[in-house]
């Protein structure tokens, strides 16, 4: 899944959302999911450029949320 930096962001923005409102630390989330720390922090900050949709589905799953939820614009 190639993103285009707007996609990027919007999907930092969303996972940052859902982290805040669970009080979820970003290292709890990657421990969680099964990812490198680096991983969530690079989606986050809008600096990974291909954020997989595998590593997104393991993150939606530790957040409770779909996939359509974390690629959403608000």
């Amino acid at each position: 899944m190639m993103a285009d930096k707007a996609e990027e962001n919007r999907i930092g923005r969303n996972i940052r959302k859902y982290c805040a409102q669970q009080q979820l630390s970003y290292y709890a989330l990657a421990r969680n999911a099964g990812l490198p720390l680096t991983t969530v922090l690079h989606i986050v900050d809008g600096s990974s450029r291909n954020p997989g949709v595998y590593t997104l589905v393991k993150i939606c799953g530790q957040l409770g949320v779909s996939l359509a939820d974390i690629l959403r614009e608000e």
